[in-house]
């Protein structure tokens, strides 16, 4: 009699073990997209084998089950269980997002990772989404992106008085006060919005998706350096209900296999950004520059106003802002003397590109 209960009792614990899930994962981006929309197809791949079949995602591109702009409410309502995106598309649900994605002038991708993995980031990115029933993990990083393509030469900032630009999260708010006009769209409609006139200017994320999307065939300046954005770092959101619902070992490979692809995404934009940017400007002419210094000192002084009336927005915001700013001071701090300085020996000369400026 004992060992039939025995035998019962592993006979359960085997079908529990074998239990499949069937998951749905709706992105912000187009589908298969290069970089950014090819990370959860790839963390789809990851978890599935190293599950063994028993956690399978379903990813759907924006429009495909929900729009871009909805992947929030889909994963906090449940239509799906986990969402990839970017976390200052959702400002107007909790504004203090805005700092897990991109801050002017703020952190890098090495920075912000260190931040949110050993800075206690991620404590306050979660404990931000617990009133949505969702949990949170960082799934990729663009690394710093470009100031955006232009229709017209910007030579100084009275040039931007008046044009309609694409630019979300704190950038966007930046270059409003400089007398942009923002317009807020998904990746996807962006093209035909430039090459309409719909808009004048744009940033989207950097060489490799920029060419991708055919930007250069829209506008003819291509700017930089992307102060508005050092890095964006992407979110894996989960539906809280659903984890739960998952064994601890599945709980353990979804975190590890989004942690895989967190640096993953990372890696791609850095091995490809430079030979689609030698691609624009050596086979379709782009005409790259930077951006006049005094453009980048009024957008700097406007983030400063700007990330400080944020961080005093709420109890909440002023908790992140604190952390993230004593976070860069310190990361910033060593940085002078490593990173930097590394970069200042390995090129003395500063500020070198291979276009004609």
């Amino acid at each position: 009699m004992a060992m039939a209960g025995v035998s019962m009792a592993l006979a359960a614990g085997t079908t529990q073990a074998q239990e499949t899930f069937e998951w749905k994962l709706v992105t912000s981006w187009p589908k298969n997209f290069p970089g950014v929309g090819q990370g959860p197809e790839r963390l789809a791949k990851l978890v599935e084998d190293m599950s063994d079949g028993r956690l399978q995602i379903e990813v759907f591109g924006a429009g495909q089950l929900v729009p871009g702009f909805e992947v929030f409410d889909a994963v906090s309502e449940g239509t799906a269980e986990m969402g990839h995106s970017a976390s200052y598309y959702w400002k107007g649900k909790a504004p203090a997002a805005q700092f897990f994605a991109a801050v002017p002038f703020g952190m890098n991708a090495q920075e912000m990772n260190a931040w949110l993995h050993y800075g206690g980031g991620l404590e306050l990115w979660n404990e931000l989404y617990d009133q949505f029933g969702l949990d949170v993990m960082a799934a990729g990083a663009s690394g710093v992106q470009m100031g955006g393509w232009y229709n017209e030469e910007i030579n100084s900032v009275d040039d931007l008085d008046g044009l309609k630009m694409r630019m979300p999260g704190l950038g966007g708010e930046v270059m409003s006060r400089m007398g942009v006009a923002i317009v807020n769209m998904p990746g996807g409609e962006i093209f035909t919005s430039l090459q309409s006139g719909a808009i004048d200017a744009t940033e989207w994320i950097g060489p490799y998706n920029d060419l991708a999307f055919g930007l250069h065939q829209a506008a003819d300046y291509y700017y930089y350096p992307g102060w508005h954005e050092p890095t964006v770092m992407f979110e894996a959101i989960v539906n809280e209900e659903a984890m739960a619902s998952l064994p601890a070992d599945l709980q353990a490979i979804l975190k590890t296999a989004v942690r895989d692809v967190n640096q993953d995404v990372l890696d791609e934009y850095t091995a490809r950004n430079n030979d689609a940017l030698q691609t624009l400007i050596n086979e379709h002419d782009v005409e790259l520059r930077r951006l006049p210094d005094d453009v980048l000192a009024e957008a700097k002084k406007h983030s400063a106003d700007v990330v400080a009336e944020l961080a005093e927005s709420s109890e909440m915001a002023g908790k992140i802002y604190e952390s993230y700013r004593a976070f860069q001071d310190k990361v910033e701090s060593y940085h002078a003397i490593s990173e930097q300085a590394y970069y200042n020996a390995r090129n003395p000369k500063g500020d070198t590109t291979s276009s004609s400026e």
